[in-house]
């Protein structure tokens, strides 16, 4: 009788294969670092216009927002921005360059189990993330005032909208067939959620229509937390958008598991 150890398909590595996650988390990393001025330079550099061409289209005329100037509370969301559509990118490029390029295969037949997987590129996104709002956050304050109010509330919120935005960008990468269907994805919803989300404005200047979609956009309650670190005011209520996110950051994983799980366009 053949031993369990050298049997197809027994794990041998224990309930979590550490080693291979973590092997997989590394190369997600060193993915984006090679090309750093492209996933780290270049979202603050799009940050940093948005901020220049508002601060000189408005100049001193913008009225305070929330007891602050405009530029000041402006700061905050367009790191936010950044953060949770750099997360998108990250994951959906991931998936979907292993599928064109057909490397794909290695995750497959890879020791990895679908949670393993899911939660080492996911997190791979925040990383991204995480470090665009670190870069972001220093270079900012050489020309904006930046005021601190809450350093829990802006890692918490950080982490929870890139890791939601991270595990839809997996699920999208993985009904994408081609780069056009990831374009549909990012300037029909990621785009329009974020410009709809209060970056550049509170949610009382929009429509009584809108505000009410506002309230259950989730990209709402993930600027508005983060902002909320920096400037400890806010548009709604913060422990409403920790429940929702929360939830949220569940449920996306939950359908990238899935999706991943059953192979969703990645076996025939």
């Amino acid at each position: 009788m053949v031993e369990n150890k050298y049997q197809i398909g027994v794990r041998r590595f224990g309930l979590v294969n550490w080693v291979g996650a973590k092997h997989l988390y590394l190369k997600e990393i060193n993915r984006f670092l090679v090309v750093w001025a492209q996933t780290l330079l270049s979202p603050l550099i799009t940050s940093l216009l948005f901020l220049s061409v508002l601060s000189l289209a408005l100049g001193n005329e913008r009225e305070n927002v929330l007891g602050y100037p405009f530029i000041t509370f402006l700061a905050p969301g367009l790191i936010a921005m950044q953060i949770i559509q750099q997360a998108f990118s990250h994951s959906s490029s991931s998936i979907m360059i292993g599928k064109i390029q057909g490397n794909i295969v290695d995750m497959l037949f890879a020791p990895l189990s679908a949670s393993e997987v899911t939660l080492s590129i996911i997190l791979a996104a925040v990383t991204r993330s995480l470090l665009i709002a670190v870069v972001s956050i220093t270079i900012f304050s050489l020309f904006v005032d930046i005021f601190i109010s809450n350093v829990f509330i802006i890692f918490i919120y950080a982490f929870l909208g890139s890791f939601i935005l991270g595990a839809v960008g997996f699920c999208a990468g993985l009904w994408a067939e081609k780069f056009d269907h990831m374009a549909t994805v990012t300037n029909f919803f990621i785009i329009p959620l974020s410009f709809l989300s209060g970056t550049f404005y509170t949610i009382d200047k929009l429509p009584n229509f809108l505000q009410s979609l506002s309230v259950i956009n989730p990209f709402f309650y993930m600027i508005d937390g983060f902002r909320y670190g920096f400037l400890g005011k806010s548009d709604g209520s913060i422990t409403v958008g920790l429940i929702y996110l929360s939830i949220l950051a569940l449920t996306t994983w939950l359908a990238s598991f899935y999706l991943y799980k059953k192979g969703y366009k990645i076996k025939s």
